[in-house]
């Protein structure tokens, strides 16, 4: 009866310490995103900084060069397109901007009439001027959190630089001499992927976003920088992302004519066929070993589970469970896993 009783007692412990992490993780799971975040940015990071250091260039100085060049590249990027990003957003919400689609929707029919009237009452929908004190000031509390979320991730991914494999020692230290070796193989090709994966990702974010905004400045279509940027920032979201872009970019083209929508259409179409046989493959690859039809089934399951940021970890979060669940329900050797080389290959990255 003492032992059955000592028995109950730690399975009722287990229990209730697995239902109290659980329950503490959901509602840390801002703070979780933001360390998974960190770790992601680190592992994009570690093969630059390590290649600097085999150039003898210490460590702290290369992670600071690298940041340094985001925010320059920023800076760059901010200075070429926020003014023009910013006139078409003041003509889009000015009242000429708005009569210009009410015109167009009162001189249309038929998808392009439905289109443009929807259009009309998202613009007539958001508030005056005399009004925007309020959503000013939740913006700014908003953009605030932001920052600090931002200096936060990239801080914690300036320590995981240094401390990763203090925290795979640990970690293999609890584990019995005989999986120690594939722990730390795991471990390196989940770090391999994952930088791979985000490397690639940038890539294709820039040249879809330059690509599509001068391929719209050409055709005439109407906000072309804001379509164009917008259409380069959704690829961090698979299948969906392309999706609304091409979707937004047909709409907007209708507030012009429906051969501006058109032409805006063919654009959308033939980046993205030239980015899924020529450009991915060459450029991303396989880098996670995931299907198409398993990335949608994530971001999907994500989305729903958390909120609509979190769909930004869907492929990580996929790649991350993939690689575990073949290294010890497939019993795959993650030392003999390729990885596709994404500006530095595995070995570079390793080093």
């Amino acid at each position: 009866m003492l032992d059955t009783a000592k028995r109950a007692a730690i399975v009722t412990l287990v229990v209730v310490g697995i239902v109290v992490a659980t329950l503490a993780l959901w509602k840390l799971r801002l703070v979780v995103g933001l360390l998974f975040s960190a770790m992601i940015i680190a592992a994009a990071i570690r093969p630059s900084i390590d290649w600097l250091a085999r150039h003898r260039v210490p460590a702290p100085l290369g992670l600071a060069l690298h940041y340094l060049a985001l925010v320059g590249a920023i800076a760059v990027a901010l200075s070429f397109a926020a003014p023009a990003a910013l006139h078409q957003v003041d003509h889009a919400l000015s009242p000429s901007g708005k009569a210009e689609v009410a015109r167009a929707a009162e001189h249309s029919k038929g998808v392009k009439h439905q289109v443009l009237t929807a259009l009309r009452k998202q613009l007539n929908d958001l508030p005056k001027r005399d009004g925007l004190v309020k959503p000013v000031v939740g913006i700014g509390i908003k953009a605030f959190e932001v920052v600090i979320g931002v200096l936060f991730t990239f801080a914690a991914a300036a320590y995981w630089i240094f401390e990763r494999d203090k925290a795979v020692d640990v970690l293999c230290s609890l584990l019995p001499r005989p999986r120690r070796k594939k722990v730390r193989d795991t471990w390196a090709l989940i770090d391999l992927r994952l930088g791979a994966f985000v490397r690639g990702q940038v890539l294709l974010i820039v040249a879809v976003a330059v690509v599509l905004s001068l391929l719209f400045w050409a055709i005439g279509e109407p906000y072309w920088i804001l379509v164009g940027a917008f259409a380069g920032l959704v690829e961090v979201v698979p299948v969906i992302g392309p999706l609304t872009a091409g979707g937004l970019a047909v709409a907007v083209g209708f507030t012009a004519s429906v051969h501006v929508a058109a032409l805006a259409a063919a654009c959308v179409l033939a980046v993205r066929l030239l980015e899924d046989y020529l450009v991915m493959p060459r450029v991303l690859g396989d880098a996670v070993g995931l299907s198409p039809l398993l990335v949608l089934v994530s971001v999907t399951t994500v989305g729903i589970l958390f909120s609509g940021w979190a769909v930004l970890f869907a492929v990580p979060i996929a790649a991350v469970t993939m690689t575990v669940f073949d290294v010890v329900l497939r019993d795959v050797d993650p030392a003999e896993e390729d990885v596709p080389a994404v500006i530095f290959s595995p070995k570079e990255a390793e080093a």
